[in-house]
């Protein structure tokens, strides 16, 4: 991971503390997880940070994972935004069946 990468990764878990639905948004989008996350925050503050988290982790792994050629064609369970899903590679870079 380049410096600008660990900076922007250290800045969404900064962000991800205080106002766990905005991180989500920032990588996510508007969409499915985020709206979850919004629940889960209003629901209770720790269960949206359980949630932010997650979807952070699997963004960052995936990214990850295919800045180095490795592509995970399985879903990951509960997340439903194609961002998180391809590391932000964008659309059709990784297999989604």
């Amino acid at each position: 991971m380049n410096t600008d990468g660990a900076i922007s990764a250290v800045l969404l878990v900064i962000i991800s503390i205080f106002l766990p639905p905005v991180g989500v948004f920032l990588v996510a989008g508007c969409g499915a997880d985020f709206l979850i996350n919004i629940c889960l925050t209003i629901l209770g503050y720790i269960p949206g940070h359980i949630h932010a988290f997650y979807i952070l982790y699997i963004y960052f792994k995936r990214r990850d994972e295919s800045s180095q050629g490795v592509f995970d064609s399985r879903r990951a369970p509960g997340v439903y935004s194609d961002n998180v899903q391809t590391g932000g590679r964008g659309y059709g870079t990784m297999a989604t069946s």
